[in-house]
């Protein structure tokens, strides 16, 4: 389930403009949502203030495409292209936004508004972590446990009736625990390929699609195919070897391959590590505040936050000695 939108309750004392003086400092409301000058995210995030009945200003967030491209062609690549995908790296810079004006302002001892913005941050790091237990499989979970128990209670219900030699309510009975056990299977199985998922990949390492050929880089990832439906059916998913069940990334497109595309949602099975490190260089708008840089073996390095929002361990480049003499040489 993606992010879409975040309703954020404001108080009139944030509007206005930043002074640098600090008895007048106050913080514009588009600084509040997405930082200094909105960078590269000013003209698509659509802001629509209403007054609510306590007087207060409620300000909507959306999540849109930054760009779209040169051109109105499509191509097969652009249907693995994820709106939610890339709703949620946007909804990920606005946590980072918040939690940075959220410091500017303690610098400046304006707490009343540190404390405003600590309790918007609060708000959107806790829906956040509910869409994130919905999209991991903790519902899974329970949905197969809620269905495991709905079980035991058909088949003690089918055992009265057949006591009771009510046989027409034991025929539908048994129907419906055929039906159930079906679906409680299903549901055990994808909550136990989240619980036992392993990746091949890692968050900033560079790849490349097998089939469309572009670049990408890896900025999430999740154990099995969290999109809709419909997107499965576009993305012709089930004509994929390992189908939905199976790691699902992420990825950054280099704008210079493929302007049209920007986010895709791409099935590991489509993914390839490249042979030799790709120090080639990568653009894309999103990178900055996604990764620090890139090391030694040109993979982007993912900033804290986002290692701990996949729980991710940090990467360690191992030590080579030719490195060290190539720099020396230098």
């Amino acid at each position: 389930m993606s992010v879409t939108t975040i309703t954020a309750s404001t108080n009139s004392s944030v509007c206005g403009s930043p002074d640098t003086s600090r008895n007048h400092f106050r913080l514009k409301r588009s600084h509040l949502l997405f930082g200094t000058e909105k960078r590269f995210l000013s003209h698509q995030c659509a802001q629509n203030l209403q007054l609510d009945r306590s007087g207060q200003r409620n300000t909507r967030v959306q999540a849109g495409w930054l760009f779209k491209g040169g051109g109105e062609q499509s191509s097969d690549a652009s249907l693995e292209r994820s709106d939610s995908a890339n709703e949620d790296i946007l909804i990920f810079f606005y946590q980072l936004d918040l939690a940075t004006r959220v410091q500017y302002a303690l610098n400046l001892e304006e707490y009343d508004i540190a404390k405003q913005l600590r309790n918007k941050l609060n708000e959107v790091e806790a829906e956040v972590i509910k869409q994130q237990e919905t999209k991991r499989g903790l519902s899974i979970k329970s949905e197969a446990q809620d269905k495991g128990l709905s079980l035991l209670r058909l088949r003690a219900d089918l055992q009265n009736a057949i006591k009771n030699e009510n046989y027409s309510v034991a025929a539908e009975l048994r129907d419906q625990i055929s039906t159930l056990e079906a679906d409680s299977l299903a549901a055990s199985i994808k909550a136990q390929a989240f619980q036992n998922a392993q990746f091949q990949f890692r968050l900033g390492q560079k790849l490349r699609h097998k089939k469309f050929g572009y670049r990408a880089v890896v900025c999430g990832m999740d154990p099995v195919c969290c999109e809709t439906k419909t997107w499965m059916e576009n993305a012709n998913v089930d004509q994929l070897t390992r189908g939905p069940d199976q790691p699902y990334y992420q990825v950054l497109v280099d704008v210079q391959e493929d302007p049209n595309l920007l986010v895709a949602y791409v099935a590991e099975e489509n993914l390839l590590a490249p042979e030799k490190p790709d120090k080639a260089r990568f653009d894309h708008p999103y990178a900055s505040f996604l990764f620090f840089g890139v090391d030694s073996a040109g993979d982007f390095i993912p900033v804290k936050q986002l290692r701990e929002k996949y729980n991710r361990p940090r990467h360690e480049v191992p030590y080579n000695p030719q490195d060290e003499r190539a720099g020396d040489d230098a």
